[in-house]
């Protein structure tokens, strides 16, 4: 007798090994989930360098201005400026916002505040052009436009609702945008996956939410040289109890994030790669035993 409908391994020739190139996890805040797991078994791994960012637009600004400062051979200059002051939003505080990022990035000094984000930039744009394996995690369809210039805020950073508008993004809004990135990335040779975030946001509402993912979930399906991986399923169709989630009722649990790297690793490790990844892991957990004096 079953009792579940498991979710079954995908289907893919794509294999994730150590010394095999960069993976580079970006979206929403389960990318950090997976992206700090692989980093325990050993993995080469940058996940979210500026934080996560949920919609689908604000992804695609953002790798977008990474590649506007990568040269064609992989170099990104010292001095490389993905953003300037045009970027900035300038608070009634009199504080200076980047609403493209988390809001830790703000500041009453705007040139610190540049100097910072495109110090970081930087290095997130270096990550990316030597990773072989891009992973984009689509959290949320539904997004806010800035009113003054009708770009879409990654953060509102807590400014005033009358700033922005809200919006739910179409699959082909999201497919249109995305197809030419994603031919882009594999242009240079990198293997491009996504997923979308199991994670629920109920200020939505539960049909809101529902809406929302099923939004991303036809978008991906569209997009051409994409592979899909099935995280939302695991948790939602196949695990699909609350004792997998977190004490939010939003996020998934250890637990549940544990399972679905489970599937990861049984799809794209190589009985060698999860071998040596059991034996980083261990070496990992001696690493960070300290001992009680």
């Amino acid at each position: 007798m079953k009792f579940r409908t498991e979710t079954e391994l995908p289907r893919s020739t794509h294999r994730i090994a150590h010394g095999d190139g960069g993976v580079m996890l970006l979206g929403s805040c389960f990318s950090d989930n997976i992206g700090r797991r692989l980093c325990d078994d050993g993995f080469d791994i940058c996940h979210n360098p500026m934080g996560p960012l949920y919609n689908p637009a604000s992804l695609h600004a953002f790798i977008s201005r990474l590649l506007s400062i990568t040269e064609s051979d992989g170099s990104v200059p010292e001095s490389a400026e993905a953003y300037n002051a045009s970027d900035l939003t300038r608070a009634g505080d009199g504080q200076w916002h980047a609403l493209d990022f988390p809001l830790r990035y703000s500041g009453d000094d705007s040139d610190i505040l540049l100097y910072r984000i495109n110090t970081e930039c930087c290095a997130a744009a270096r990550n990316l052009a030597r990773a072989r394996t891009i992973i984009i995690t689509f959290g949320t369809a539904w997004c806010f436009e800035i009113i003054s210039n009708g770009k879409v805020a990654g953060n509102c950073h807590k400014l005033p609702a009358s700033e922005f508008v809200r919006l739910r993004m179409t699959p082909a809004d999201i497919t249109a945008m995305w197809q030419p990135l994603v031919h882009r990335l594999r242009d240079m040779g990198k293997h491009v996956m996504a997923t979308v975030s199991p994670i629920r946001h109920l200020a939505d509402g539960l049909h809101g939410n529902q809406l929302s993912k099923a939004t991303l979930l036809l978008a991906v399906d569209a997009l051409e040289g994409v592979e899909y991986f099935p995280a939302y399923e695991a948790v939602v169709d196949d695990l699909r109890d609350y004792r997998f989630y977190a004490d939010d009722l939003k996020h998934p649990s250890a637990m549940a994030v544990e399972y679905i790297y489970n599937i990861f690793s049984q799809t794209y490790f190589s009985k060698e790669t999860l071998e040596e990844a059991r034996r980083r892991h261990a070496a990992h957990l001696r690493e960070a035993h300290r001992p009680l004096l």
